[in-house]
């Protein structure tokens, strides 16, 4: 069994459980309002725009025999620049005051999965970042085209309130294969299980996140 396939076997019950998350029920449902999408893309900011110094600490503390890896996060840097303001931009179109955000603190729920990242790559095995890489890619590219329909149909707002989530759906396939063949080859025992651990981890961590989104975010309308 190649090592994706595996990594996506035992995380199965991790990832089933951060999708019963009653949020993603309420959005199948049509039961949301432009409050609850905002609270989504609120907390999606706070962990996006950690990507990108997540992927340059993995990158740092890579050893040379690793060089090949450290040239594919290379490459992942230089796609993931500059997310973060996609996300804000959206809030924005959604009438909603994107400078509240981005001076904001995160939810609890979110600073702890950011937290648990940086530590896993400072105090564990730097490869765990993989788990969080796959939880976050393999929700999206499963999720988001459904759920920006469903948000779309459900509040009426304009296409260009999705582009983070367009962006992370259908269109990010490529990059779903990307990381498949990256987790292909690697062939160290401590490395696989590193990554597995910290995926159940980062799964539970992120449906943390969605477990404790409300539409009582206390953002302001652009404006106000």
């Amino acid at each position: 069994m190649a090592f994706f396939e595996r990594l996506v076997s035992e995380t199965e019950a991790d990832r089933a459980q951060l999708l019963s998350a009653p949020i993603i029920e309420k959005v199948f449902r049509g039961d949301i309002t432009p409050d609850h999408y905002v609270a989504f893309l609120a907390q999606a900011y706070h962990h996006v725009k950690h990507t990108v110094p997540l992927m340059m600490a993995v990158g740092a503390r890579l050893p040379e025999q690793q060089e090949w890896l450290r040239e594919s996060i290379a490459e992942y840097i230089e796609e993931e620049m500059g997310h973060q303001e996609w996300v804000l931009n959206d809030i924005a179109t959604c009438g909603y005051d994107k400078e509240f955000v981005r001076t904001s603190r995160p939810a609890v729920a979110t600073e702890l999965m950011v937290a648990y990242a940086y530590d896993t790559i400072a105090r564990g095995n730097p490869l765990g970042f993989f788990g969080m890489v796959h939880v976050l890619e393999g929700t999206s590219i499963n999720l988001a085209d459904k759920v920006a329909g469903a948000v779309k149909t459900t509040l009426g707002l304009p296409a260009n309130a999705f582009t983070y989530l367009v962006s992370h759906g259908s269109l990010d396939q490529g990059h779903v294969q990307f990381f498949e063949d990256l987790m292909n080859r690697i062939e160290t025992v401590a490395d696989q299980e590193a990554i597995i651990h910290a995926c159940k981890l980062f799964y539970k961590l992120y449906g943390d996140i969605f477990r404790s989104l409300s539409a009582e975010h206390g953002i302001p309308l652009a404006g106000e």
